[in-house]
């Protein structure tokens, strides 16, 4: 069987033989880029099954880096961001172009191959035949094959990841998901990982992509303690 290939990329080099020898033990295989353009270079040589980015690194950044990667036939590669900077406006900056989730250094090497390991689950191809291509609520209509979703008024072009959730939300019309449902079932993490800002982010970038006003949702509702749901507006 084929391995999965991780495509590592950090100029700390320390970083970068850390999560070499973590993944290598793990049965990846691992390919490893000091900076932008060589990432770039590399994910052309080995079509990586999941890319784990370090956000700030001289040159390109790991957000330009992952828009130059979303342009190149990679769409549906999934991202995890290295971050020193707990700074909400990196997060969002992050999640906009399409990053599956953040991890902060320093951190622990137990935490990544968790998050590797769901991340890498939750993008294997195993729908079912019988699985609707095309979810509809009310206004919105999702086009899975397409990721795009669309209202009366307009259609979008979702990230990866947005697209999961959105679909994860229409297929249960009506039914409140908390962030930690939401975390368990669409990113496939255990009660342990990830945190609720991961969920809220994502539903905002998707507000400010179908909501007439992103302050006053018709499509995706939440209240606190309840989570979010979709309806029929």
């Amino acid at each position: 069987m084929t391995r999965d290939t991780i495509l590592v990329v950090d100029d700390d080099s320390q970083v970068r033989a850390l999560c070499v020898q973590a993944l290598a033990s793990e049965g990846y295989e691992v390919a490893c880029a000091r900076d932008g353009q060589e990432a770039l270079l590399r994910a052309r040589e080995t079509s990586p099954s999941l890319a784990i980015i370090d956000v700030l690194m001289p040159g390109m950044s790991g957000i330009e880096l992952c828009q130059s990667l979303r342009a190149r036939g990679l769409a549906g590669l999934p991202i995890l961001f290295l971050t020193a900077k707990r700074d909400i406006a990196d997060k969002a900056a992050g999640f906009a172009v399409g990053a599956d989730d953040y991890l902060t250094k320093p951190f622990d090497i137990r935490e990544l191959l968790m998050r590797v390991r769901a991340l890498l689950r939750r993008t294997a191809p195993t729908r079912s035949q019988f699985e609707p291509r095309e979810v509809i609520v009310g206004d919105l209509r999702l086009d899975r094959s397409r990721r795009t979703l669309a209202t009366k008024q307009k259609a979008v072009q979702l990230t990866p990841v947005e697209h999961d959730l959105m679909c994860y939300l229409m297929m249960h019309p009506g039914e409140w998901h908390s962030s930690q449902k939401l975390l368990r079932e669409v990113w496939g993490y255990a009660d342990t990982m990830g945190d609720s800002d991961l969920v809220r982010q994502h539903v905002k970038n998707i507000r400010d992509k179908i909501e007439p006003d992103p302050s006053q949702p018709r499509y995706i509702r939440n209240v606190r303690s309840h989570g979010y749901m979709v309806v029929e507006a």
